[in-house]
């Protein structure tokens, strides 16, 4: 019998599975801003120890998604409307540069990494599977502040992106629009990228992270 379930699951691939499980639940809204993540019900609701849900809770921490506020517990993020203005203000100077800076020196390994990341986009849109496609357009805006050559850029965005993560996933996770269309707006990023013109790009990667409407 135990040969044919395999081997038992180590506590590692049960973190994995028990943060999958939660964050599905906060990216589909499930789990609202400000609720309490109790490690010993989730743990009882999922019939596992609580050991690998302390570990899932950490991570959702240190991606944004979820809060530690000690001797009170953890709880899903809360984003107060003057933070999320604040920090899309600074994600439009960071975009800016990042696209500027990338299209002034084009790699042909960011453009596959960058089309990788539409197609996965793409994919999910027709899945509909919001996790992965967020997931997807974090990493592409994350390829861009790397692969343009400044050092500080990728540094900056590692300290905005959990910020980031909080805003997107859990201050709309309920977003109604064709995400099919915003991953053909990923894709119109790229080529613009290759466009052999610096200030538009960084016009365009400007405007897509104030969330304007693209226009020709």
């Amino acid at each position: 019998m135990a040969s044919a379930i395999g081997q038992p699951l180590t506590r590692v691939l049960l973190s994995d599975q028990v943060y999958t499980r939660v964050r599905g639940l906060i990216i589909e809204g499930t789990l609202k801003p400000g609720d309490r993540l109790v490690e010993s019900e989730i743990a009882r609701q999922l019939a596992v120890s609580q050991a690998p849900v302390r570990e899932a809770v950490k991570r959702l921490v240190h991606e944004g998604l979820a809060q530690h506020i000690p001797r009170r517990g953890s709880f899903v993020a809360s984003v107060a409307q003057d933070d999320a203005d604040a920090a899309r203000a600074v994600r439009v100077t960071i975009e800016e540069l990042a696209a500027r800076t990338l299209a002034e020196h084009p790699s042909a390994t960011a453009t596959a990494q960058l089309q990788a990341q539409v197609e996965l986009m793409r994919e999910a849109a027709r899945e509909g599977d919001v996790g992965r496609f967020r997931d997807a357009d974090i990493v592409f805006h994350r390829i861009v502040c790397e692969a343009g050559g400044n050092p500080f850029l990728p540094k900056v965005w590692a300290v905005m992106e959990p910020s980031l993560r909080a805003l997107r996933v859990v201050s709309d996770p309920l977003f109604t629009g064709d995400w099919q269309e915003m991953a053909e707006q990923h894709a119109g990023l790229l080529e613009v990228l290759g466009a052999n013109d610096p200030q538009l790009a960084a016009r365009k990667f400007a405007a897509h992270a104030r969330g304007e409407i693209p226009t020709a």
